[in-house]
């Protein structure tokens, strides 16, 4: 399928799904590579046919969306952001539970993929230890709608490229070279909780005081649907609990109980009022 082809195809369906042709726009080649082959195997001529096949079989829309979905994705990417979080968003959370009488920093990772963005802070957590009171835990919830992206995240075994982001001694200290890759320790993987979720649909039970919402909901997602899920999000967070977007993300517009304390990074802070 043409790119033309496939961009027309992209523009009419996306806002069927909720999502927005903007956030595609760079990245259409993943997606277009999918839906051709998804054409293929139905034996249709082309976007046009495939477009009439989705208004004849709703339910392919269902698959079509799973074909939409990016997984582009390395460890410690947006490193100026993890590393906001070692030297300082840590220690800051860990304070604030220790007022509440907690000794858990509770983290939710939204849209994991195979696992690099959890273990990614477990790692910046292990390395952080004297920025941050000592005894606290780390307890990451990661959710993900793909199972087949959450079985790598179990494996836990990546391409060395995955990892040129992460500083050299905390591969040393944190990964084994095996015939499969590069293989997280266990010691790194047991802070996180893997689960099968669509953030469209539900999300991890409890309060929250870290949660990652990068590269997904704001940027792929229509502003009605930013809107409603940020405001879902914003009540899972304790009252000075983070935020943190992709490198690019923005909130959407609204009167929204947050701050940045970090400056022009993506991270937002809870304060204190009601999600609209």
């Amino acid at each position: 399928m043409k790119d033309p082809d496939c961009v027309a195809l992209l523009q009419w369906a996306l806002p069927q799904l909720r999502m927005r042709w903007p956030g595609f726009r760079r990245v259409r080649g993943q997606v277009c590579k999918r839906v051709s082959r998804r054409i293929r195997a139905l034996d249709l001529a082309d976007g046009a046919a495939y477009r009439s096949y989705l208004e004849g079989h709703p339910e392919e829309m269902a698959l079509l969306d799973g074909l939409c979905r990016i997984t582009v994705s390395r460890f410690y990417r947006d490193r100026a952001a993890f590393d906001a979080l070692r030297r300082r968003g840590f220690a800051d959370l860990a304070a604030a539970a220790l007022d509440r009488g907690a000794s858990v920093v509770r983290c939710w990772s939204a849209g994991c993929a195979s696992g690099e963005e959890p273990f990614s802070l477990s790692l910046a957590w292990a390395m952080s230890g004297s920025h941050r009171p000592a005894g606290f835990m780390l307890e990451i919830v990661a959710t993900e709608v793909d199972p087949r992206l959450l079985e790598r995240a179990r494996i836990a075994c990546y391409p060395r490229g995955a990892l040129k982001e992460v500083p050299p001694e905390w591969i040393q200290t944190a990964f084994d070279d095996t015939d499969r890759g590069v293989c997280l320790r266990a010691s790194f993987r047991r802070p996180v909780t893997l689960v099968r979720q669509d953030i469209r649909e539900a999300m991890p039970e409890g309060i929250f005081d870290l949660v990652l919402c990068r590269n997904l909901v704001f940027t792929y997602f229509e502003t009605g649907l930013q809107t409603e899920l940020l405001a879902e999000i914003l009540g899972h967070m304790h009252e000075g609990g983070l935020l943190v977007l992709g490198g690019h993300e923005v909130l959407p517009r609204g009167d929204w109980p947050v701050d940045r304390p970090y400056a022009s990074l993506p991270i937002y802070r809870r304060v204190e009022g009601a999600a609209p």
